[in-house]
């Protein structure tokens, strides 16, 4: 199982390795259970959509840049180049 709730910290919820659609609902349903719930996703080597959807529309607050190299491109300013991140600014607000 690639989402599943810290052992020693209840608020933190841990996304390692693939986590595949069937994990999205998994996640949705800890983060609906545990307001306030964090989440690290910095062992994450594959997002699928479905979960990042669910992070997207919960927003919890998040630990680290995403273990998905794809992902921590396109979601993570931080990491791309700054031609790049001007690139992906669109100009919308």
């Amino acid at each position: 199982m690639s989402v599943q709730p810290d052992p020693d910290d209840p608020a933190l919820i841990r996304l390692e390795g693939p986590c595949p659609v069937e994990e999205a609902e998994t996640l949705a349903a800890l983060l609906l259970a545990r307001p306030g719930a964090r989440v690290d996703w910095t062992a994450c080597t594959r997002l699928h959509t479905a979960v990042l959807q669910v992070l997207l529309r919960l927003r919890p607050p998040l630990r680290g840049p995403c273990g998905d190299p794809l992902v921590a491109r396109f979601l993570d300013p931080g990491q791309s180049s700054p031609d790049e991140a001007a690139r992906l600014d669109c100009g919308f607000t």
